[in-house]
């Protein structure tokens, strides 16, 4: 009696359902008889992603926002309450494993009441505690489903895992990234009790590096926690420290947990360039103002290019030179197009010094070009010797872009600087692996994204949010500024949401016009028959596919269909009217 008073009933269930765990039940076979590599697990009742994808793929579109909380409200209780796990973790695993939470939910009658349903489902049916806490690390099924362990299903029962997990979150990881960690280098999972965290620690201790640029490090290269101290980037840092350039800052600043690093592919490549001729203090030089020659592909795009040019009779003065006056030699085709360049004049046979002037006083429009057409193309229409091409080229090395490139981009290089430009005021660094993807990501030119920028902020949305919307959702700027004003206008007549609405919610811009607008007269035809009395979200009416929108809201009235049916013949005149005009 004492007991009810004090916990609640949720809590009481789960405590009675330790008692199933141990007591055959006619209908439960005894938990012992659970193992996940064996079919029969799963027949049993007991939960499992592998037994349960189909019925997750359908279900997952009908999971409510209520239903999917109270479920996270029953997964914590019985991950803490009953399987004992800490409060940190339970209520991190059970907000955090959304396609778990889709599936189980599956498995019950709604009806009931999810909390309820669920709560009978979790006391007869145990699941793997495994999932879900993968899940919760930022691993998808498919990523996980072979790192599951083979005969444990409670997370209980892997002790030094949990004990090296606490250890990594304490020390300050994002418990979202120590699912990539463990991916590349579980073992650091299974070491003993204080073995991690004197690794982490010698690297505070022995190389003087400060706790943010360690789990920058850890999280972009786990496996540096495998050995004692790994000695490849032991020697990477002493070699950047030689050169002048060893910051913690500098070093946090250009890693991405996104990619993989070889220290020793980079250590190479930095002994490399010592023995070609460059001096440390120019090398370190080029690596402070360009950290890209440096992380890029580990280096192994530099000492391509470095090779090469040195191979054509450039000094390493004038290629240290090269480097520091053009940053973007690694962004986009630009390395590619020089290399055509370099290939294109070798096959007609161009004395190696000639080719080394063009090159030095070229490079910027031989990189903007790509040149399609192969030597004897070119000789060919010309109806020209090789030497003959040679002197024409030496005269005008312009020549060689107007011979061979098929299509050139006169104005690439104007294009790259304005959206350089862009890009620097929407607050990225020049040179880090953000600015380079951003320029890929970012697509149009800068004229073009500034103008559509401009547009959203004098529409009323604050400068720093337009910048935050964008940098998670660049697809926002790849539609023209009358696409946009477009969309921003239906979304307020016909669902009434202001423009702010729009910083929390950019996937808007990602469905296109006609959609949009088929959708939302429908929508809104469905509110003035008075069959929809709140309003819904973009997202529930763009996001169902089209046999599910029409069961969701079409059928809500009889004359549903044919309105349905009305619309989309208005519109598909309204676009065939417009092909025409055009």
């Amino acid at each position: 009696m004492i007991l009810r008073k004090i916990i609640p009933r949720g809590v009481r269930v789960f405590m009675n359902a330790n008692l199933y765990y141990v007591t055959p039940i006619s209908s439960v076979e005894p938990l012992q008889n659970f193992n996940l590599v064996k079919k029969h697990c799963f027949d049993t009742g007991g939960y499992s992603y592998m037994s349960s994808k189909s019925q997750s793929s359908s279900s997952a579109n009908r999971v409510s926002k209520v239903a999917c909380n109270d479920a996270q409200g029953v997964l914590f209780d019985y991950l803490h309450y009953t399987r004992n796990l800490q409060y940190n973790d339970a209520e991190h695993i059970s907000k955090n494993s959304p396609i778990f939470l889709q599936t189980l939910i599956s498995k019950v009658d709604n009806d009931k009441g999810i909390s309820q349903s669920l709560t009978k489902y979790l006391r007869y049916h145990p699941i793997n505690e495994f999932e879900p806490f993968f899940e919760s690390l930022g691993l998808t099924p498919s990523e996980f489903i072979s790192l599951l362990p083979r005969d444990l299903m409670f997370l209980g029962d892997e002790k030094i895992l949990l004990d090296n997990y606490h250890v990594l979150c304490n020390y300050g990881i994002s418990r979202d990234k120590i699912g990539q960690m463990y991916k590349e280098a579980n073992e650091i999972f299974r070491f003993d009790h204080g073995v991690l965290a004197a690794k982490l620690r010698s690297y505070e201790d022995e190389m003087h590096l400060s706790k943010p640029t360690i789990i920058a490090l850890v999280t972009c290269f786990p496996t540096i926690l495998t050995d004692v101290v790994n000695q490849d980037f032991v020697q990477f840092l002493e070699k950047l420290d030689s050169f002048g350039v060893l910051s913690c800052k500098w070093i946090r600043g250009y890693l991405s947990d996104g990619n993989t690093y070889s220290w020793n592919k980079m250590l190479v490549m930095m002994e490399f360039l010592e023995e070609m001729g460059f001096k440390k203090l120019e090398i370190g030089r080029l690596f402070d103002k360009h950290p890209d020659f440096l992380f890029e592909d580990s280096g192994n795009k530099i000492y391509k290019l470095v090779a090469l040019l040195l191979k054509i009779g450039l000094s390493a003065e004038i290629i240290l030179s090269l480097f520091l006056q053009h940053s973007l030699l690694l962004a986009g085709n630009f390395t590619e197009n020089l290399f055509g360049a370099l290939r294109f004049l070798s096959e007609i046979k161009m004395e190696t010094e000639d080719i080394a002037m063009i090159i030095r006083s070229h490079s910027h429009a031989l990189g903007c070009c790509s040149l399609k057409k192969q030597p004897r193309t070119v000789l060919s229409q010309l109806n020209i010797s090789p030497q003959k091409l040679c002197e024409i080229i030496k005269e005008d090395p312009q020549k060689l872009i107007a011979f061979a490139a098929k299509k050139c981009d006169t104005g690439g290089h104007q294009h790259l600087r304005e959206k350089t430009a862009f890009l620097l005021s929407l607050g990225y660094v020049e040179n880090t692996e953000d600015f380079v993807k951003a320029l890929k990501e970012f697509r149009g030119k800068g004229d073009e994204l500034q103008e559509r920028f401009n547009y959203l902020v004098n529409a009323g949305l604050d400068h720093h949010d337009v910048c935050k919307m964008i940098k998670s959702s660049p697809f926002v700027l790849q539609q023209t500024k009358d696409v946009i004003e477009m969309k921003i206008k239906l979304l307020a007549d016909h669902l009434g949401k202001p423009l702010q609405y729009l910083v929390a919610h950019p996937k808007y811009f990602s469905y296109d016009v006609e959609r949009i607008k088929l959708r939302f007269s429908m929508y809104t035809w469905l509110r003035e028959e008075g069959l929809i009395t709140k309003r819904s979200s973009f997202y529930s009416i763009l996001w169902p596919s089209d046999v599910r929108f029409v069961k969701l809201y079409v059928n809500l009235h009889s004359e549903g269909p044919a309105v349905w049916e009305r619309l989309k013949e208005q519109l598909s005149s309204n676009v065939e009217v417009r092909c025409s005009d055009s």
